[in-house]
């Protein structure tokens, strides 16, 4: 019976998972490793090696019976785990240029690789986990983060796109205009996009664009002492969910511009579910709540057949995309060996 690995390759630590035949994790809590991508691919690529071999002595099991490890990186990257020639932020090393991290993994371990994007992957995690193996329902996943991925699944599988570049969610436009909150504001991605769903809804729109803005606002507030921008918008999450007034302001301009764009999903898809992840959420239950709430009341009105839409926080958030990867690698496994 096939046993697989999931690999969630992040800027600073690998997240690793095991799945059994029957569908069940033999990892269930955070198992993380030093990522050391800004090192380049050489070093990296041991360290995942070496990670994982600490996960497989964790889960109880030998390497050997593992059969295929699924690997999921953030983007841009083709459908084949081929990084962009531009880099990322997560991949700054000139040695990542073009760089086909899949099979370069695949020769190192000696075991065959699946690849997809992060968001992808915790998208397929968060499908699994609402509707199960098989189930022909579509989901859509927003997961917020540094910046913001996420994927829509369909019949359990994951929409990949004619490059690999599909359910690049965060570079969708939004009507930003219409959030009364931030009037003049023309928020850039750095895709270039003006008024997408990234520059309004990600760590890095808090602190290029609604932090600033807000402490405008908001004078004296102690955000403004405390020090750099980047500095500042790591804290306003926890602020936000301490009650803090202006941070609340700025999560509620984040959920309003999720709503938006939720209405377009719906309109698109016709989904059974909408789903909603990342570090971003990492929080109480009364501020997931609370911030749930806001993004359904920034929902235009629907039309009465698709009013009832499912709106849900990612489970496992921090493992979400190593269970995603393990999912994909087990399917992968599974229309490989004769039933």
């Amino acid at each position: 019976m096939p046993l697989v690995a999931g690999v969630d390759l992040g800027g600073n630590a690998v997240n690793y998972t095991l799945l059994d035949a029957q569908e069940q994790f033999l990892i269930e809590t955070l198992c993380e490793y030093p990522a050391r991508s800004r090192e380049g691919p050489e070093v990296c690529l041991q360290q995942i090696a070496d990670g994982l071999a600490v996960a497989v002595q964790l889960a109880g099991i030998r390497f050997r019976d593992v059969a295929m490890i699924g690997l999921a990186t953030p983007g841009p990257a083709s459908a084949e785990g081929v990084l962009s020639a531009r880099g990322s932020t997560n991949f700054v090393h000139p040695g990542w240029a073009g760089f086909d991290i899949r099979g370069h993994l695949a020769s190192k371990l000696a075991k065959p690789v699946a690849y997809l994007n992060d968001g992808n992957a915790a998208a397929l995690w968060g499908q699994f986990v609402l509707f199960g193996t098989g189930s022909q329902a579509t989901s859509v996943s927003a997961i917020i983060g540094t910046g913001l991925g996420g994927g829509v699944v369909i019949g359990g599988s994951i929409v990949k796109g004619r490059k690999g570049f599909g359910g690049e969610l965060g570079h969708v436009l939004v009507p930003f205009q219409t959030i009364p909150e931030i009037a003049g504001l023309a928020p850039e991605c750095n895709c270039g996009r003006i008024g997408d769903l990234e520059s309004l809804c990600s760590l890095t729109a808090i602190e290029r664009y609604l932090l600033p803005h807000f402490l405008q606002r908001h004078p004296g507030h102690q955000l403004g002492t405390a020090g750099d921008l980047r500095s500042a918008a790591k804290l306003v999450r926890n602020l936000a969910e301490s009650g803090d007034r202006m941070c609340r302001e700025i999560f509620r301009v984040q959920a309003h511009a999720l709503g938006l764009f939720f209405d377009q999903m719906i309109n698109i898809f016709d989904p059974d579910a909408l789903i909603v992840g990342g570090g971003a959420l990492e929080a109480s239950e009364e501020f997931q709540a609370w911030f749930m709430d806001e993004v359904r009341d920034a929902m235009p009105v629907q039309r009465e057949e698709q009013a009832d839409v499912l709106l849900h926080i990612m489970p496992n958030g921090d493992t979400a995309g190593a269970r995603g990867a393990a999912l994909l690698a087990l399917g992968a496994v599974r229309q490989r060996v004769p039933a």
